[in-house]
């Protein structure tokens, strides 16, 4: 059976890969060992797995800022372009 913590993970992995839809899963988990490196200071051979899952959820809340960021900066635009038709 698969301790909660390890489901938890998979979770969050699939989470992250919904808002990365161009990155493959190599990819994927080859950044999120580079981000282990930069932020506990461990690669994936390394890492435990809470550590590793801390730095998935910080990763997804960096991805749903830039996709909440992304469609704020694309509603500005919206407006501003309907302004400068009415104009």
């Amino acid at each position: 059976m698969m301790p909660d913590l390890q489901r938890e993970s998979l979770s969050v992995l699939s989470e992250i890969w919904s808002l990365s839809p161009d990155a493959r899963l190599g990819q994927l988990l080859d950044f999120l060992g580079f981000l282990g490196e930069v932020h506990v200071n461990r690669g994936l051979a390394t890492i435990e797995d809470d550590e590793l899952l801390a730095v998935m959820y910080r990763h997804r809340t960096e991805l749903l800022a830039r996709t909440q960021g992304s469609s704020t900066q694309a509603s500005r635009r919206e407006r501003s372009s309907e302004i400068h038709q009415t104009m």
